[in-house]
C-alpha cells in the first residue's frame, strides 16, 4: 500500500511538505508551551484564513498573500501580551474571532464554499502543487536553520526572560523571531492540516514528550520525531482508509499522547513504590 501510495505525485508532495512542516511546528511548539502561548497558533490560523480568503476572492497567490498578513498579526499578538495592556490569551480570541469573521463574510460575498476555501479550513492533500511544495520547502528550510543558530538563546528567552536580558540577550528580538517563525509554519501548513487543525501540530508533540522527557534538548527531540512520526502515521491511514488527512494526523497525536500518559503513569508509580 505505501509503494501505492508514494506512486501518486500528490501524495509525495503530501509527505514531503507535510513532514517539514510538522518538523518546524513541533521546534516552535517547545517554547509556545513552555511559554503559556501556544494558542497563538490557533489564533494565527484563522487570521491565515481570513487572508487566504482575501486572496482567493482577489486572484492573488493564497500563500504567498497571507504570510506577511499573518507576521504582522503575530507582531501584534506579542506586542500586545508583552505591553501588558491585554491577556495574550484575551487578545488571541479576539483577532482569531475577527479574522474568522472577515474570513466567512468574504467567501459569503464571493465564491461561497468552494474546493479551494473548503481544502483551506480542513486540509486536503490534493490542494498541494508543486509551486506550492517547492515554496514550502524553502520556508521550511529557512525556519529549520534560524532555529538551530538562534537554539540557545531560544532556550534562554523561554525560561528566564529577565535573566537573558541581564546577560544581554535581545529578549523582544528572539520573541519576535519566534512569533514570525510560528506564523510561518501556521500558513504552510493550512493546505495539508487546515485553519481548524493545524494547531495541533504544534501542541500535542510538546505535550506528548513532556510526558516522559523534562529537559528541554530531549522534550525537542522527542517532539521532532514524534511529530514526523506522527504525521506519516497520519498521511498512511488518510490514503489506506480514505479519510481525511489533518483528522488523521490530529488521532495519530491524540492515541500517541494517550500511551505516553499511560506509560508516564506507570513510571510514576514505580517510582513511588
Amino acid at each position: 500500500m505505501l509503494s501505492e501510495m508514494l506512486s501518486y505525485e500528490f501524495m509525495r508532495r503530501a509527505l514531503l511538505g507535510g513532514v517539514l512542516v510538522s518538523l518546524c511546528a513541533a521546534l516552535l511548539g517547545v517554547s509556545l508551551v513552555l511559554k503559556r502561548y501556544s494558542m497563538i497558533g490557533d489564533g494565527l490560523s484563522h487570521v491565515s484564513f481570513g487572508a487566504l480568503s482575501i486572496a482567493i476572492a482577489c486572484g492573488f497567490a493564497p500563500i504567498k498573500f497571507s504570510i506577511p498578513i499573518v507576521i504582522i498579526a503575530a507582531f501584534l499578538l506579542l506586542r500586545l501580551a508583552e505591553n501588558g495592556k491585554m491577556r495574550s490569551d484575551a487578545a488571541i480570541a479576539m483577532v482569531s474571532a475577527s479574522a474568522l469573521a472577515i474570513g466567512v463574510i468574504v467567501t459569503s460575498l464571493t465564491s461561497g464554499l468552494s474546493t479551494d476555501v473548503y481544502s483551506y479550513m480542513f486540509g486536503s492533500t490534493l490542494a498541494i502543487s508543486g509551486d506550492d511544495i517547492h515554496f514550502i520547502i524553502t520556508m521550511a528550510f529557512v525556519v529549520l536553520i534560524n532555529f538551530v543558530f538562534s537554539y540557545h538563546r531560544i532556550f534562554a528567552v523561554t525560561f528566564d526572560e529577565n535573566f537573558s536580558k541581564a546577560t544581554g540577550t535581545k529578549v523582544g528580538t528572539y520573541n519576535t523571531l519566534i512569533s514570525i517563525m510560528t506564523a510561518v509554519i501556521v500558513v504552510l501548513g493550512m493546505k495539508m492540516m487546515g485553519a481548524l487543525l493545524i494547531s495541533s501540530l504544534i501542541i500535542f508533540p510538546s505535550l506528548t514528550s513532556m510526558k516522559i522527557f523534562k529537559s528541554f534538548r530531549s522534550v525537542t527531540i522527542c517532539s521532532a520525531i514524534l511529530s514526523v512520526v506522527n504525521f506519516v502515521i497520519g498521511l498512511i491511514a488518510s490514503y489506506g482508509l480514505n479519510l481525511p488527512a489533518g483528522a488523521s494526523v490530529v488521532v495519530a497525536n491524540l492515541v500517541v499522547y494517550i500511551l505516553f500518559s499511560i506509560v508516564s503513569a506507570i513510571i510514576k508509580k514505580r517510582q513511588i513504590a
